[in-house]
């Protein structure tokens, strides 16, 4: 079936390049999610990414940290940099990887707040629909994971990119993976139509703060690399619509970059579970602050003025930490 299935999704594909059949579809405004901040108007948050691997792979021991961090920091949601289940993703809305891989491992206290989740390249390759699936909430209500939405948490608007349809290779040189493609092909249509809401919502949004969250990073020194379509295609709109920073997972590292012609900070948090060591690619130039090739994740807390980042190894030690005013623009 799955075979069947992505055989068609590129046959489509070609008779729509080869007959210049155009498919337009019309999405509607992104969903939005709305998230007070804390009484004293601040928020906190953790962010994670490539983690689901039924508690392997020091998962587990990353979330121990989480839940301390998350108590200390009283934290008010997490989020999830995709790539949540490995290694094809969920089989089903039953599939047992669900309750293995989240449900059984993210149990402290403070980690009982609301997950806002983006897809991965690896979940693209099991059932998308079922882990869009609002099915997945009567499990455990924490759960939230659509393609693109935002979330507005009154001082912050964070925007979630659906970024593994921008991927080219994905869809022509797939090697051995299936992917499922239901809903977002053609890729040029669906990706223009993304971008176009996102630089809608952008442009709209008056919080003071404005965070881009997607799966494939936009600069890289980690295994991957920079990821060139969101380079050419996205990078452009944020940095016309004043982003601050842009969070992302696929490199199974932490790094800290600084982009070289607007203010915007390029954070990798996907080491939640297997992580490659040594694995560096050189960069040009001086944007790379802090690279780290070991389990861990990451805290964001913001106030209207100013925000601090801090990167925790597996062991939930400090390993980087940033902060920045929002009136300056510049680190301290």
């Amino acid at each position: 079936m799955a075979s069947f299935r992505n055989k068609s999704m590129v046959l489509c594909l070609w008779l729509a390049t080869s007959f210049g059949l155009v498919y337009e579809s019309v999405l509607a405004e992104l969903q939005r999610f709305e998230h007070p901040t804390k009484g004293d108007g601040t928020l906190s948050f953790l962010v994670v990414g490539d983690w689901g691997r039924q508690g392997d792979y020091n998962q587990s021991a990353v979330a121990r940290q989480m839940g301390i961090v998350g108590e200390k920091l009283d934290v008010d949601f997490l989020v999830s940099t995709g790539d949540n289940f490995y290694d094809d993703g969920l089989t089903g809305e039953h599939d047992p990887a669900f309750v293995d891989s989240f449900v059984n491992i993210y149990k402290a206290r403070s980690l009982q707040k609301q997950w806002y989740s983006v897809l991965g390249n690896h979940d693209y390759r099991g059932d998308v629909e079922a882990q869009l699936s609002p099915s997945l909430r009567k499990i455990d209500s924490r759960w939230i994971c659509l393609r693109s939405f935002i979330v507005n948490a009154e001082i912050a608007e964070l925007f979630f990119v659906d970024t593994t349809p921008f991927v080219k290779e994905y869809f022509f040189e797939p090697k051995n993976h299936e992917y499922d493609w239901r809903g977002v092909t053609p890729p040029k249509t669906y990706t223009r139509n993304v971008l176009k809401d996102l630089q809608s919502a952008l442009r709209e949004s008056t919080a003071k703060w404005k965070i881009v969250v997607g799966h494939h990073a936009i600069r890289s020194v980690g295994h991957h690399g920079d990821t060139k379509e969101l380079v050419e295609r996205l990078l452009p709109i944020l940095r016309a619509n004043n982003v601050d920073f842009y969070v992302n997972g696929h490199d199974h590292c932490l790094e800290h970059i600084s982009d070289d012609k607007s203010p915007i900070q390029f954070l990798t948090s996907g080491a939640g579970s297997k992580a490659w060591r040594g694995d560096l690619k050189e960069m040009k130039g001086d944007g790379l602050k802090y690279f780290y090739d070991g389990q861990g994740f990451m805290s964001v807390k913001l106030t209207q003025t100013h925000l601090e980042i801090a990167f925790y190894d597996v062991l939930g030690t400090v390993v980087h930490k940033w902060t920045m005013s929002k009136q300056l623009h510049s680190s301290i």
